[in-house]
């Protein structure tokens, strides 16, 4: 199939990354985490969703321009408590920005794509 055709097929790949994360927002919806994280071997939560709507919140806050390492950073902080990172890699096995975000719908942040961040494969 010719590259147009599958975009005039699969139009929503034009609002995805080639990752698979949401371009923008009003995409994403709760139906949407959860058929994203059936097919990543995950059942959702209501850990999970918190962890969800930390990012979501994180991202409507600083918008478009968030930085790996800040979020990072303030991720693992919110969830100090239960243990910071580890604790996420336990929700998110593939890494808690680059799965989060995947099933948040929302954009990776500036830096994401260094393997050293959200990411262990």
């Amino acid at each position: 199939m010719l590259d147009i055709n599958k975009f005039i097929v699969h139009a929503d790949w034009l609002e995805r990354d080639p990752d698979g994360h949401f371009a923008d927002m009003p995409h994403w919806s709760p139906k949407v985490a959860q058929e994203r994280a059936e097919r990543e071997g995950i059942v959702l939560t209501e850990a999970h969703w918190e962890a969800i709507a930390w990012l979501r919140e994180h991202y409507r806050r600083t918008g478009p321009q968030w930085r790996a390492k800040e979020v990072t950073r303030a991720f693992a902080q919110a969830y100090d408590e239960q243990g910071g990172l580890r604790y996420l890699y336990t929700l998110f096995p593939r890494g808690p920005l680059t799965q989060g975000c995947q099933l948040a719908g929302l954009p990776l942040p500036h830096g994401a794509l260094d393997p050293s961040f959200g990411s262990v494969h």
